[in-house]
């Protein structure tokens, strides 16, 4: 036997009220694009999705580009069929034939016009499946399959035995744009990740200085951009040419504040380019405490120079393995460690401030000229579709 459909399930959209149209048709649509490359149809029943038509060779594919479709829970391979006491019977007898080891009988009837009560039935189809396979026992605790026979409230019966889980989280789209400050390293695509998984649709925006980081380094967060458009959807990306405000800093300002001024000025150019392309906040992947950029003091006097956008730092209460765990189930941990690195480590100080001041930022920053190398990056910087 072949299962013939996939159920998807969503999760949190439940909970909206008048607007859950608006998050179901943006979850429509990242579904439809998801599988763009196949052919298939979609509908809706209560409370669930229905994938048919698709071509049998095409089912892994299908099934793990949905696994990445935020905003659906799980999703399940099963057998659609109108509803008849005679055709479940008939359908359940088939499929535990090729069963071994032991089983279960879940009945769900969302259709309370089906004339037998949910237990009832399960034992019904729990002695039948018996009789027609004697080596099978039954297990209600840890079965070796779970045979759930969904009754639904259209007419159909949806009867499968494997639940698939997927990410969950919020429809990419529904809650506006962010500007992720993508970095050649682990942290960074973690976190637009967990973005994501909130609904927002991302633009990303990295510092390149060439010739102290390698064109390896470049090309190292095009591939990190492209593996996190697995789950988030196209990711337009922001090249800023970074070389001469890093010569400027190490030139002219302290060394211990060298991180810090940079750490400031990149906020500044991610907050006018967030705005120029209409992003509603920043996003970083600032873990508190992991480097001297990341104490408290730090990221108070780093955020200061960020005026009109809030900054998003999911990862800011994780510690590194759960970040790595992360990252790994991603698949970018591999390409995130290659040992191409990115401007984050040019002319780094040997002791770097861990509790920089405000007013002696402001002193080392007004060594260079801020606002003239701030405009030449911007007007600079590459677009990568």
């Amino acid at each position: 036997m072949k299962e013939n459909v996939i159920i998807l399930r969503y999760g949190e959209l439940y909970l909206k009220g008048n607007n859950r149209a608006f998050f179901e048709n943006v979850l429509i649509k990242n579904i439809k694009h998801s599988l763009k490359d196949f052919t298939f149809e979609l509908k809706k029943i209560s409370g669930r999705y229905v994938i048919t038509g698709y071509n049998d060779y095409d089912y892994n594919m299908i099934i793990e580009k949905l696994k990445r479709v935020f905003g659906l829970v799980s999703m399940s391979p099963a057998f659609e069929f109108p509803t008849n006491i005679d055709d479940i019977t008939l359908k359940c007898q088939e499929l535990g034939k090729e069963l071994t080891g032991t089983f279960r009988i879940s009945t769900k009837r969302a259709d309370k016009k089906f004339p037998i009560k949910s237990d009832d039935f399960s034992a019904k189809i729990g002695e039948i499946i018996l009789n027609s396979n004697p080596n099978l026992k039954v297990d209600l605790h840890n079965p070796d399959t779970n045979i759930i026979i969904e009754i639904r409230e259209n007419g159909q019966t949806y009867l499968l035995t494997k639940i698939i889980y997927a990410h969950g989280g919020m429809p990419v789209g529904t809650a506006g744009k962010g500007m992720l400050m993508l970095s050649g390293g682990i942290d960074s695509p973690v976190a637009g990740y967990m973005m994501a998984k909130r609904g927002l649709s991302l633009s990303a925006i990295h510092f390149h200085s060439f010739p102290y980081t390698s064109l390896q380094a470049k090309e190292k967060v095009f591939k990190l951009k492209e593996i996190l458009e697995d789950f988030t959807g196209k990711i337009k990306l922001f090249v800023v040419p970074f070389t001469k405000i890093q010569e400027a800093i190490h030139i002219n300002c302290y060394e211990e504040y060298i991180i810090t001024i940079m750490r400031r000025i990149m906020l500044r150019i991610a907050e006018r380019v967030a705005k120029k392309y209409n992003c509603g906040a920043i996003i970083t992947g600032e873990s508190l405490g992991q480097v001297a950029s990341q104490t408290l003091e730090s990221i108070t006097v780093t955020n200061s120079v960020v005026k009109d956008l809030p900054v998003f730092r999911p990862l800011i209460g994780m510690d590194k393995s759960e970040i790595m765990q992360i990252s790994n189930d991603l698949g970018t941990y591999e390409t995130s460690i290659l040992p191409y690195e990115d401007c984050c480590t040019v002319f780094l100080p040997k002791n770097p401030v861990i509790k920089p001041t405000i007013k002696k930022a402001t002193l080392e920053e007004d060594k260079i000229n801020l606002e003239y190398l701030i405009e030449e990056a911007i007007n600079n910087l590459e677009v990568i579709e």
